[in-house]
């Protein structure tokens, strides 16, 4: 089964007053590439996330989102800076007798001078948060794979039907191919009878000729080469392995067979299928880069 490697997944989970949310955003990429983005107070989950994401995914650039949200009642608590509130109060009463002001100062007034009082997140209970995190990225995951899963079969289709044409193409010039080394024997003999002015020619010789002009524009393993190239790529879009990379190569290497089928047949209409199979290739190497 083939993977695209751009997809997007999201999960939110609340258990016993936690929040955790992952939202994953996927794009191409050669190798796995996971970026996070998540509260500091809660950095402690990049590590599992990492493991669970390294996992289930091969390539890609992968975008973590993580948000938390600790809603229990002992999430937070609130200190006072006794020191700070003291010396506010003294400077207070300093101010007072020097100019004959009323204090009136109160608590609740003193409790939202500056810097006197902070909120302190409490401290996570990391395995329950880790656990948590975990969960939301298994389910964020099976978003994020079964959307990978449904654009994978449209890049595999469109493979499978653009390898098709290849074949086609490949078969064309199978059939063109011997008819090149006669079209060669002919012209070669005619060429020669009339620079001979009517006088017959060597047989043998010719025949020489005829054989050397057909091995070098063989392109007989080239064509074993490349069906069996294209019998490789069938195989692995339907293996259920990652294959991205493995296709790249072979997408390369049937490019590489038809450059060289083009500069040894010697002739046009080969060159010219030659160059279809190349615009064909060219396509396959575009959607080969969006496969896992």
């Amino acid at each position: 089964m083939v993977n695209s490697m751009t997809g997007f997944g999201r999960a939110l989970l609340v258990q016993e007053g936690r929040e955790m949310t992952v939202e994953l955003k996927s794009v191409n990429h050669r190798y796995l590439d996971l970026n996070f983005r998540m509260p500091r107070h809660v950095g402690f989950v990049e590590d599992t996330l990492r493991g669970a994401l390294s996992d289930s995914l091969a390539r890609g650039h992968v975008d973590v989102y993580v948000m938390y949200r600790n809603r229990r009642a002992d999430a937070r608590r609130v200190t006072v800076d006794a020191a700070l509130l003291g010396a506010y109060l003294k400077a207070a009463r300093e101010a007072t007798a020097e100019l004959g002001l009323a204090d009136d100062i109160t608590l609740s007034a003193a409790l939202r001078l500056p810097d006197v009082t902070d909120i302190v997140e409490a401290e996570e209970d990391g395995e329950t948060v880790c656990a948590l995190a975990a969960a939301a990225c298994r389910k964020a995951l099976q978003e994020l794979i079964g959307m990978r899963g449904i654009e994978g079969a449209k890049l595999c289709a469109d493979i499978t039907a653009r390898a098709a044409v290849v074949e086609d193409i490949a078969a064309k010039i199978a059939v063109r191919a011997p008819l090149v080394v006669e079209e060669y024997r002919q012209k070669l003999s005619e060429r020669i009878e009339s620079l001979l002015g009517g006088v017959n020619v060597d047989a043998a010789r010719l025949a020489t000729e005829v054989a050397m002009f057909a091995d070098k524009a063989s392109i007989d393993e080239e064509l074993v080469r490349l069906s069996s190239h294209v019998a490789q790529m069938r195989a692995m879009l339907n293996g259920s392995e990652p294959a991205g990379r493995k296709l790249d190569f072979i997408v390369q290497e049937m490019n590489r067979e038809f450059n060289t089928m083009g500069s040894k047949a010697n002739d046009a209409q080969i060159v010219s299928l030659v160059i279809e199979g190349k615009s064909e290739i060219e396509k396959i190497r575009e959607q080969v880069q969006n496969i896992e």
